[in-house]
Order: structure tokens, then C-alpha cells, then sequence
């Protein structure tokens, strides 16, 4: 099951020719994934102030296949999918009202001790995360 976010483009989304910056995007993405951990029972305040785990997002891609522009009703349809004890990936797929794919984002995250900027198990609230939204 996915999770479904609603949004609409604002114009502090966009660029100069009128249509979404590049960047918004994977700001667009991110709320979308924080309302997906709140919705799943997370206390997001507390997760993201937490000094003992980080969940850094190591690398992120989009194609962008249509427009959107200020005013544009949008769903982004996230997906996570486990890799590993210490990874996983989130593809969001982004539709307009005509339910036309607009854009696709990935992104890979990497479970971390923020001190020793090492490698450590996912927490328990992330495998919670994943069984509530994984296909």
C-alpha cells in the first residue's frame, strides 16, 4: 500500500518561467515523507531531534515529465522499499487532477550514529514505517 499525499504548487515553488524549480520538488517529496511517518504513528518532532540515529538521504534523482504550475492539485504517491538492515529507498511518483504522471524522485537513505557517522540498524519506528507502506 502507498501512501498518498495531496498538495498544491504554490507560487514560492516555482522559477522565474512560471513552473516549478527543480529543487522544490524534493522539498515537495520530503513533506510528503514526513506526513507519511506522522500518519504511521511517528512523533516527528521527536524522531528528528533524536541524538542517537540520523536517517540521511545519501542520494536523490527526478524526471520530470510535465509542468506543474502555481495553483496545480497534485498527488505524490510515495513507495518505501527496505534494502538492508541500514538502508532503504523511497520512490515518489508525483500525478496531476488528469492523474498524468508528472514527476518521479527517488531517494536513498542511510541509517547513521550521528557521532561516529557510522552505519547502525534502522529503528524500530522505521521498520514500523516501512510494514505500514511497502507494497
Amino acid at each position: 500500500m502507498t501512501f498518498t499525499y495531496t498538495r498544491t504548487i504554490r507560487f514560492q515553488d516555482t522559477d522565474a518561467a512560471g513552473v516549478v524549480y527543480f529543487a522544490s520538488v524534493l522539498s515537495i517529496c520530503h513533506e510528503a515523507y514526513e506526513e507519511s511517518l506522522a500518519a504511521s504513528g511517528i512523533n516527528i518532532q521527536a524522531f528528528f531531534s533524536k541524538s542517537s540515529v540520523a536517517i540521511p538521504i545519501v542520494h536523490a534523482s527526478a524526471d520530470f515529465f510535465r509542468p506543474m504550475f502555481c495553483g496545480d492539485k497534485i498527488l505524490v504517491e510515495l513507495t518505501p522499499k527496505y534494502m538492508g538492515d541500514d538502508y532503504f529507498e523511497v520512490t515518489y511518483k508525483m500525478v496531476d487532477a488528469g492523474d498524468r504522471e508528472v514527476a518521479k524522485v527517488l531517494t536513498e537513505h542511510v541509517c547513521i550514529d550521528p557521532e561516529s557517522r557510522t552505519r547502525q540498524q534502522l529503528p524500530s519506528e522505521i521498520v514500523q514505517w516501512f510494514q505500514q507502506w511497502v507494497d
